[in-house]
């Protein structure tokens, strides 16, 4: 069976995702990369200025739905 893929942190299994998601660093990191390839500006920048915020939601985000549904 394939590895499910999804739309959070450059498309990478759940697994590989949900551990770049536990991470903070690369949660905060990955998280303005991925708002700045949606076009989504303003939600970066306050990505970085209320990364604990972002973090939580994105980290939720990831375990119950596999992508980066809120805040986004």
């Amino acid at each position: 069976m394939a590895a499910k893929t999804n739309k959070a942190y450059l498309k990478q299994t759940h697994l590989i995702s949900l551990i770049l998601a536990i991470i903070p660093i690369t949660n905060v990191i990955l998280g303005i990369v991925h708002r700045f390839q949606k076009g989504k500006l303003i939600l970066a920048v306050l990505n970085f200025f209320l990364s604990p915020i972002f973090y939580v939601v994105d980290l939720v985000s990831v375990i119950l739905n596999n992508d980066l549904k809120y805040l986004d």
